[in-house]
């Protein structure tokens, strides 16, 4: 018998017989091949009788009297590939889930609730997490076992699946009234879990202890890998929350600001050079099985490439150094945003979610297929000469690293001249070889949240690097999310509701989570500040009420809206907050950065107040846990900087242009800039931005920057070198 839970169930029920011994009836055959998720289509051909998440799903269960087998992963998943393969297409397992379980399938990037709640049990009731994760509940909705992966065959310390599922039913058959206990029991200890996670975001907030940031500095050194960089030690995952942290921190003047950077620098610097970084394509990779980042977990996501992209243009903002020039890290930044929209780009205008960890040669999946090379290879492409020298200089061996198809392409280190003039040389003929071997799928499903990132990443990167195309390109997303995700309330235009997920073009499934209206707002205000359309700020400003509407009940504040009663009985019929990083920030975190930007340029109290709120979840973790309160940590750098909030007004032309831009350049991590036309003198239509109200331009219209805290602001200035001195005065 499985341990855990399982071991709990002593008592048998007088209640229990032998349910699930029928066949199922054709309507609940595998249920999946007109669903748009990419991951549940890979799964429509099992033999497996999988359905969707959804009540119908947890109807025909109870019905049955029997449970649910739950598995939850996404298109990219290796694991997942290999339990698929191993399992839920092998008849004979199929045959035995099917006659005893209800098996429901979870794209868990549909339905991060789903998985968030599921996670939670499976790492309470067994002790590890990741995917595929498999969960068995009750038709209520409620964990009663769990586990990730589980072979074919038994091995030392984990049973066979088909051990697994025996063991349930057995279980379930013999002593039901124990597993419902057990069942009720996690739910309800996962419910008082979650009540402390509450945020009352009505009180007014308490002052942050500027204190708490430099002790986070501290307390990430001690975990920091300096030979590596990162933190800890294999696998290792792109740290993107807590290096945006660490370089706000490193532009504020402070003991520990050199110490920010340098981490910073070691880390962006060690990722940038390794296997983690796709070295011809550009793009980063999910993570690293090894420590120094050269063996990667090949899948290719948006949300990590939005949030690194972001990171390196805020390290050229900050000036480089510490080992990673800025002149290299705004090559891997253009490289990564014209990869996004090369390989993720949409014709409907969205952002693809993913590219597959496997690559499917001769019907076999193989991890990394597409990117591997051989010392053989690179010589018929490249001759002998230059491929001997590549060879070395980007580490493929004779033996590969990976498997028996090879390398990944990576220097470990900075190239020297020589070596940089020949890698630029050889990589147009690496790259058209690449592209000829076969390709990893692409998931095209869009995720709101995911697009957001990406549209604050790519506004922000047009900017800094001056490429008025990746501007471009984040407002045509930012179009798509307006035109496509987000449906206005017809009575109430300035609010509405976010759809989560589309799929060719047209929205579906759930409502948008805490955490899809936090990135789009913030997605859609800093389109806002690099470009001065108004239009984006109105946007940002209805997403954010749209949320304080839906997340917001009596004070408290949750990640969803109770999209699903099996969720809610999952966590003891509470709504849930987690407020931890993954691998993306928190909806809470993401919220409070959204909101104190929104009151920065709008002058709302209420707003600020509830940023502030949100940031006191930040003590208990700043020290013992910051690498899980990355964002928190970067909000509060914010807070305690600023919010410092720049208006740029003025008529549209290259004095204001260079203003605007200067500013854009700021490394100032509490700094909010606006730009537009003065208001009209002769009390016409104010400005749609608060922020820009009763701002004046200069004489004859000459543009003025307003550097204000709190919208109360300094006398104005009309030269770059004055507004800069302005913004960096007043962030010490």
């Amino acid at each position: 018998m499985p341990p855990t839970a399982m071991q709990a169930a002593r008592t048998p029920d007088p209640r229990s017989g032998q349910p699930g011994s029928r066949e199922p009836k054709p309507g609940e055959r595998n249920a999946l091949g007109a669903e748009p998720s990419a991951y549940l289509r890979q799964h429509a051909g099992n033999p497996v009788h999988w359905q969707p998440f959804g009540d119908a799903a947890f109807a025909s269960a109870a019905s049955r009297d029997v449970p649910v087998f739950l598995s939850i992963g996404y298109a990219a998943c290796h694991w997942c590939h290999v339990m698929a393969r191993e399992s839920f297409e092998d008849q004979a397992t199929a045959d035995y889930l099917n006659g005893h379980f209800v098996a429901v399938k979870v794209d868990r990037e549909e339905r991060p609730d789903v998985d968030a709640v599921y996670m939670a049990a499976t790492q309470a009731i067994s002790g590890e997490g990741g995917w595929p994760m498999s969960v068995f509940l009750t038709p209520e909705g409620r964990a009663f076992h769990a586990g990730t992966y589980f072979p074919p065959r038994p091995m030392p310390g984990r049973p066979s699946f088909r051990q697994v599922l025996e063991a349930v039913h057995e279980a379930w058959a013999e002593r039901r009234g124990a597993v419902e206990e057990n069942a009720r029991s996690l739910a309800q200890n996962m419910g008082q879990v979650q009540l402390a996670a509450v945020v009352d975001v009505s009180r007014p907030p308490e002052p942050l202890d500027a204190g708490l940031l430099p002790a986070a500095v501290r307390s990430l050194a001690r975990s920091e890998d300096p030979d590596g960089g990162g933190f800890g030690t294999a696998p290792k995952f792109p740290p993107s929350a807590v290096l945006e942290f660490l370089v706000r921190h490193a532009a504020v003047p402070s003991d520990t600001a050199e110490e920010a950077r340098e981490m910073a620098g070691r880390t962006l610097a060690a990722m940038a050079r390794s296997a983690l970084f796709d070295q011809l394509d550009g793009g980063f990779a999910r993570y690293s099985v090894t420590r120094d980042w050269s063996v990667p977990h090949f899948e290719k996501m948006l949300y990590d490439n939005a949030q690194l992209l972001r990171v390196y243009v805020h390290w050229i903002r900050l000036g480089g150094t510490a080992g990673f020039p800025a002149t290299e890290a705004a090559d891997v930044a253009a490289r990564t945003a014209d990869w996004m929209l090369r390989a993720l780009g949409l014709p409907d205008g969205g952002l693809a979610s993913s590219l597959d960890a496997d690559t499917v040669v001769d019907g076999e999946h193989h991890e990394g297929a597409s990117y591997l090379w051989t010392p053989g290879e690179l010589e018929r492409v490249l001759g002998a000469d230059d491929a001997a020298a590549v060879a070395w200089m980007m580490n493929v061996g004779a033996r590969g690293t990976v498997s028996e198809l090879g390398s990944p392409l990576h220097p470990g280190r900075a190239l020297d001249g020589d070596e940089a003039r020949l890698w630029l040389d050889v990589m147009p003929r690496l790259r058209e070889a690449r592209s000829r071997r076969p390709q990893p799928a692409r998931d095209e499903k869009v995720v709101a949240g995911w697009n957001g990132l990406a549209v604050a990443a790519l506004a922000e990167a047009g900017a800094v690097l001056d490429r008025p195309d990746l501007m471009a390109a984040a407002g045509g997303i930012a179009g798509y999310l307006e035109r496509v995700h987000w449906r206005p309330d017809a009575v109430k235009p300035a609010s509405g509701e976010l759809v989560r997920v589309s799929h060719a073009g047209a929205a579906r499934g759930i409502g948008g989570l805490l955490e899809d209206y936090a990135f789009c707002a913030e997605g859609f205000l800093a389109l806002y500040s690099a470009t001065g359309s108004p239009r984006w700020y109105m946007l940002a400003e209805a997403v954010i009420q749209a949320a304080c509407t839906r997340f917001v009940d009596g004070g408290h504040l949750a990640d969803s809206a109770g999209e699903s009663a099996q969720v809610v009985n999952a966590q003891g019929g509470k709504p849930g907050l987690d407020f931890f990083d993954d691998a993306t920030p928190s909806g809470a975190a993401a919220f409070s950065g959204a909101l104190l930007s929104y009151a920065a340029l709008s002058g709302s109290g209420e707003h600020r107040t509830m940023a502030g709120n949100i940031l006191l979840l930040l003590p208990p973790l700043a020290t013992r846990a910051p690498r899980v309160a990355g964002w928190l940590l970067a909000t509060a750098q914010a807070a305690l900087s600023g919010p410092l909030e720049a208006a740029v007004v003025g008529p549209v032309g290259p004095e204001r242009d260079a203003l605007h831009r200067a500013l854009l350049l700021s490394p100032s991590p509490g700094l909010v800039v606006a730009a537009g036309e003065a208001e009209a003198a002769d009390g016409g239509k104010p400005a749609e931005v608060p922020l820009l109200r009763q701002r004046p331009a200069g004489p004859g219209g000459a543009p003025l920057v307003y550097v204000c805290r709190g919208m109360v602001c300094d006398r104005p200035v009309a030269t770059v070198a004055a507004a800069l001195e302005r913004v960096s005065s007043a962030r010490r």
